[in-house]
């Protein structure tokens, strides 16, 4: 298991050829990349993250253990960046291995929907005209639900 949060970018290319090197006896690799979107009413100049080190690698790395308490897998990785980000950088990444596709689909997707609603990092996005933390959604807390 490999989990990081880190303030500097990550090459996507580098790190899922290194995580698809270490899958020994694996059939299933799934990546998935998460990056900063621009705004849909304006242009977004930055998105602000914060994390409590220490705090915030134990919660991921809870989640991480759940996930392999819940599906047969090779490997789990984790990246999520902190720090100022602008619109198109890569914000995180979850990879899961597995031997059988279903697997690896599914605690991926499980991994991000739980990064998404309970990592505990805090975001504020700056545009043109203000600086305004992003709120929780209902659509996030709604795909809990099915896990």
């Amino acid at each position: 298991m490999d989990i990081r949060v880190q303030e500097d970018p990550f090459d996507l290319g580098v790190e899922t050829s290194a995580f698809a090197a270490r899958q020994k006896g694996m059939g299933a690799i799934v990546t998935f990349t998460g990056v900063v979107r621009d705004l849909d009413e304006g242009v977004l100049h930055a998105m602000e993250i914060e994390h409590y080190p220490g705090m915030t690698e134990k919660a991921l790395q809870k989640i991480a253990e759940e996930a392999t308490s819940r599906w047969k897998l090779g490997d789990i990785m984790i990246i999520h960046r902190h720090g100022i980000l602008k619109a198109q950088e890569m914000i995180m990444m979850v990879a899961t291995s597995s031997r059988h596709r279903v697997d690896a689909f599914q605690a991926a997707e499980f991994l991000m929907d739980f990064l998404k609603s309970r990592a505990p990092f805090w975001k504020k996005e700056a545009s043109g005209t203000a600086a305004d933390w992003v709120a929780a959604r209902d659509e996030d807390e709604d795909a809990l639900k099915r896990w």
